[in-house]
């Protein structure tokens, strides 16, 4: 190998070990880049949450390692993570919270309130069938999230989720809404 040789592979060296650093400290930092269209795409923060989750917060969330969850993962609804079952953290919206009565329509009531852009698909993008959630009370120590993007994958589909899976409130850092 050759001096420049020599001097190109630290080089190359230096810059993966200070990528792999800056991705570590940003991932224990609780930063986190979403790709997804749910929300803005680019860089967000997971913000600690010093109280109970409440309706309207904006979360970060790992989802139960539930049959409706693998079944989101095999179907491609979910992306890998560190999530239980291999899933990334979903950010969603907390619309309903224990005790609350949430209706499975042609649109989502909570409490007789219709939440806005909650319409529901049948089928999915590749026309497979999807299944909703039967409507009911939301049980304690569960949140309904929602996502006002037409084809999110949220509680209309698999139902409540347990809210010890909140990670924290979920801030957008540098995002782009295209």
């Amino acid at each position: 190998m050759t001096a420049q040789q020599r001097r190109a592979a630290g080089i190359v060296l230096i810059a993966a070990l200070v990528a792999i650093l800056a991705i570590g400290t940003a991932l224990a930092g609780g930063y986190r880049i979403n790709l997804t269209p749910s929300e803005p795409l680019g860089l967000w923060r997971i913000a600690p949450l010093y109280r109970r989750v409440a309706v309207n917060d904006l979360v970060f969330i790992c989802p139960s390692a539930t049959a409706e969850m693998r079944e989101a993962r095999a179907r491609g609804y979910l992306r890998s993570g560190s999530c239980p079952g291999g899933v990334a953290p979903l950010i969603k919206r907390v619309i309903a919270v224990a005790g609350q009565h949430v209706e499975i329509g042609a649109n989502v009531t909570v409490e007789g309130r219709e939440v806005s852009s909650s319409s529901l698909a049948s089928r999915d993008g590749t026309g497979r069938p999807l299944s909703r959630f039967p409507s009911g009370i939301v049980p304690p120590g569960f949140v309904f999230l929602h996502s006002a993007f037409p084809s999110s994958y949220d509680s209309r589909y698999f139902g409540p989720v347990p809210a010890s899976g909140v990670l924290g409130l979920a801030q957008e850092v540098l995002t782009y809404a295209p």
